[in-house]
């Protein structure tokens, strides 16, 4: 009645709502019950059978509410020996750190540019070697040690330093420090020298504003603003990254805008003027001004370019200024249909995974693993299991690259590591309903800095989809079978100054792993003139500033044990004779299986046309058949390696990056393709990933795949202002390859087949899987983004654990 009331006469309304109310649900058994067969019209509780009249096997449709979603809890068969230091344990090791007189450090909060400071305090990660016999059998978990990088700037050569402290707890007796320089193909005690020592106060008051003070006059007349260094300054500047370290250590800035509204729109407003320096050593006055640029004309002085633009011949482009183009709020006429409440996914019977949230452990089906975060790379993976057995020991994230090209100093000069900044610091908290469906269970993260430990809320989610399609299905003149495709994600987005990366492994039931990166945020732009050959005009004065993101990540796979095999299987062309062609021949091809046997030949890039497929397999333990039970590692959404050959930027510092993927025999002292401060000193980094290439073996060796994601960019108009993931992504996938008996989806029971007839009832072969039967209160699926808070922060430096604050930052 209450809904004929709403609707009046128009009762086909009210009905449509109440179908719709009764209808738009899921649910989950708490058990299974056996194989049986149903009709036709239970599979849809409104449904009609095919001669149109109800069915009177329908049952009724129970009135109860779908249970909240709510994680299940598990406790974790081994403690998480890859999660970070715990609250106490940071403290202490910061404590300890400044006990020690000869390390001369100052608390981040009173240090200037001429002090020694802690940068990080995390979990020095353990070695395999010691970490298995703990996962594995009944040894003792491995002894902890905390990493730490100092930032040593009381000296005229500024350096950051690695160091070990422990073993943990810490112990007068027993608690030492070292420098730590075994993971790093460079032996020089951990050090890395320091080019940014007086980025924050000699390099801005004394030099870049004292040289945009010089042409103030030109800037206000010709962009209407200055940047001087004062609040009301309406100009920035701000360019290359990493500097160019050939003949001294060069930079070049540019002018930019400032957003004039709310928005973080600052790196679409280029002006197109550009100056370089010379700031080798720590004295600003021994600095060197080498000149200006603009509109494809270099000017060596200060003098000659104010010469140029008082000259009637001057051409004054416009600058890029800010307005409702550049803002991500809602603009423009909607679809008609936009208004209308989107389709939601739903958990009705809460989750079907299982978590333990101290030790971030998670089980989904028949997959089980463990999650760490840590400050250069965020979100880690280990110990993936599969049907009990370890297929991976560690997955994740080893470092991104976004490197430019443009006419100008600027875009040509830019490669950006991004590990430098830190994943871990920009990893904040994710947007329910949005980023990640309402009905996903949140995980927080920690990273460290400044004497103060961060806690980003719900930065980390897990949640279970159903994909697009089905994942296996066939339909005859009599029936017609289907398996629905249900897979779970783990998601985590960090935003590193413009970009937005999202990444998400994805674990399937067939026994299949995604491992995806989506970007999105504002481009880095290029001023338009002069700039054809590098993009396309996007706006006014601006220009897409083409650029490539490449992604690597490490996959320590053990198949069946740590002695692997890296094989190919390559699809190729031939002319064969067989016995039954009567002496002709014939155009056909055929498989070539190879095997990669030493990392002489282990630096890779996906075959044209994906005719060739490569597999890590134990040839040790072959299936019934003979064949090497393994995983298929293939590109399933176009993945990138870097353009630029022989980068004049980087140098040595991301040579990962030539390659789809490379394979090595995995070393302890080889735990990560890059450093973050690879880009301190790009001739000679702490990690050169191609000196891990030493003509090793691959046959049946524990093996480490490196692989790239990544884009090509080239923006376009549609990249204003935010470039959308739809476009913007890549993935890899590991399968598995002779490995199991049959397909792993036919384990589900979340299928279905329709037996049908010409003139006869269908009748539905359910074998266990439960179709919806509860409510949705479609007000619990709205989010309350009211309690978005950012990140909460402890002080660990007096340790204050009992007075949290809130302080969130960004790039």
């Amino acid at each position: 009645m209450a809904l004929f009331k709403v609707f009046g006469a128009n009762w086909l309304a009210a009905l449509v709502v109440l179908l719709f109310a009764v209808g738009t649900v899921v649910s989950m058994p708490n058990s299974l019950p056996k194989l049986e067969k149903v009709p036709h019209g239970y599979a849809k509780n409104w449904l009609y059978s095919r001669g149109g009249k109800p069915r009177n096997e329908t049952k009724p449709v129970n009135a109860e509410s779908c249970v909240a979603p709510v994680v299940q809890t598990i406790t974790a068969p081994k403690e998480n020996i890859f999660a970070g230091l715990s609250d106490v344990e940071a403290a202490s090791v910061v404590a300890f750190l400044f006990d020690q007189k000869t390390l001369n450090l100052t608390t981040s909060d009173e240090a200037g540019s001429w002090d020694n400071t802690i940068t990080l305090v995390e979990l020095l990660q353990p070695n395999k070697t010691a970490a298995l016999s703990y996962l594995d059998g009944n040894g003792t978990p491995p002894v902890r040690y905390a990493h730490v990088m100092l930032n040593c700037r009381s000296t005229e050569e500024p350096y950051y330093q690695d160091l070990t402290v422990g073993p943990l707890p810490i112990s007068n007796g027993t608690t030492t420090i070292a420098a730590l320089e075994y993971p790093y193909t460079r032996k020089t005690e951990g050090k890395v020298r320091n080019l940014d020592a007086d980025a924050d106060e000699a390099l801005y008051a004394d030099w870049l504003y004292v040289i945009a003070a010089e042409i103030q006059d030109i800037t206000l007349d010709w962009f209407g603003g200055v940047a001087v260094g004062e609040d009301n300054d309406t100009l920035s500047v701000w360019g290359i990254d990493p500097l160019w370290q050939d003949d001294g250590i060069i930079r070049w800035d540019q002018f930019w805008n400032t957003p004039t509204g709310d928005f973080d729109s600052g790196t679409l407003l280029p002006t197109g003027l550009y100056f370089g320096s010379n700031v080798t050593g720590r004295d600003a006055s021994q600095w060197e001004l080498l000149g200006w640029y603009y509109n494809g004309i270099y000017y060596k002085t200060t003098e000659d370019f104010k010469a140029a633009y008082a000259s009637p011949d001057f051409v004054k482009h416009n600058p890029n200024v800010d307005g409702d183009w550049a803002w991500t709020d809602h603009l423009g006429s909607s679809p008609e249909q936009d208004v209308i409440a989107p389709p939601v996914s739903v958990a009705p019977s809460g989750s079907r995974y299982a978590v333990d949230v101290p030790q971030k452990y998670v089980k989904w089906m028949d997959f089980e693993f463990y999650i760490s975060f840590n400050r250069d790379l965020a979100m880690q993976l280990h110990d993936i299991k599969y049907k009990g057995e370890r297929v991976l020991y560690e997955l994740g994230l080893q470092e991104a690259l976004a490197h430019y090209a443009g006419q100008d100093p600027t875009q040509s000069g830019t490669a950006y590591l991004d590990s430098f900044y830190g994943f871990g610091p920009y990893s904040f908290e994710l947007v329910a309903g949005y980023d990640c469906p309402s009905h996903a269970t949140y995980l927080d993260t920690q990273f460290y800095t400044g004497e103060t430990t961060h806690t980003h809320k719900n930065s980390i989610c897990l949640f279970e989809k159903e994909a697009q399609h089905a994942m296996s299905r066939h339909s005859t003149g009599s029936y017609v079978t289907v398996n629905k495709n249900i897979y779970f994600t783990v998601r985590n987005i960090c935003t590193i100054g413009n970009y937005d990366y999202m990444f998400s492994y994805e674990f399937y039931m067939d026994g299949s792993m995604k491992v995806e990166v989506r970007a999105s945020g504002y481009i880095q732009s290029a001023f338009f003139a002069n700039n054809d050959d590098y993009g396309y005009q996007i706006h006014d004065s601006l220009s897409g500033s083409m650029h490539d993101h490449v992604l690597n990540f490490k996959a320590d796979f053990d198949v069946l044990g740590t002695s692997n095999t890296l094989t190919k299987t390559a699809l190729v062309p031939t002319t064969e004779t067989y016995p039954w062609s009567m002496g002709k021949s014939r155009n056909t091809m055929k498989l070539n299986k190879t095997r990669v046997v030493s990392e002489d030949e282990s630096k890779l890039f996906w075959d044209h046309n994906s005719q060739t497929q490569y597999q890590i397999v134990n040839l040790d333990k072959p299936n019934k058949y003979g064949e090497s039970r393994g995983w298929r590692i293939s590109p399933s959404e176009g993945t990138a390696h870097l353009t630029v050959e022989n980068s004049s930027n980087l140098q040595n510092a991301a040579n990962w990056a030539k390659y789809d993927f490379a394979v090595t025999r995995r070393k302890d002292t080889e735990p990560r393709a890059a450093h973050a401060y690879n880009s301190q000193d790009v001739a000679n980094p702490p990690v050169d990933f191609d000196d891990f290439f030493d003509g090793e073996s691959l046959e049946q060796e524990d093996l480490v795949v490196w692989f790239n994601l990544g884009m090509h960019h080239v923006p376009h108009t549609g990249d204003l202002p935010n470039t959308v993931m739809t476009n913007a992504h890549s993935s890899v996938q590991f399968s598995p390859l002779n490995y199991l008996m049959g397909d792993a989806g036919r384990e589900s029971v979340n299928m279905v087949r329709v037996q049908y007839g010409e003139g006869e009832p269908s009748d539905v072969v359910t074998f266990g899987g439960q179709e919806p039967q509860c409510l949705v209160d479609m007000a619990t699926l709205q989010p309350d983004l009211t309690t978005y808070i950012g990140d909460v922060v402890i002080r660990k430096f007096p340790f204050d654990p009992n007075n949290p604050y809130f302080e969130t930052g960004s790039i």
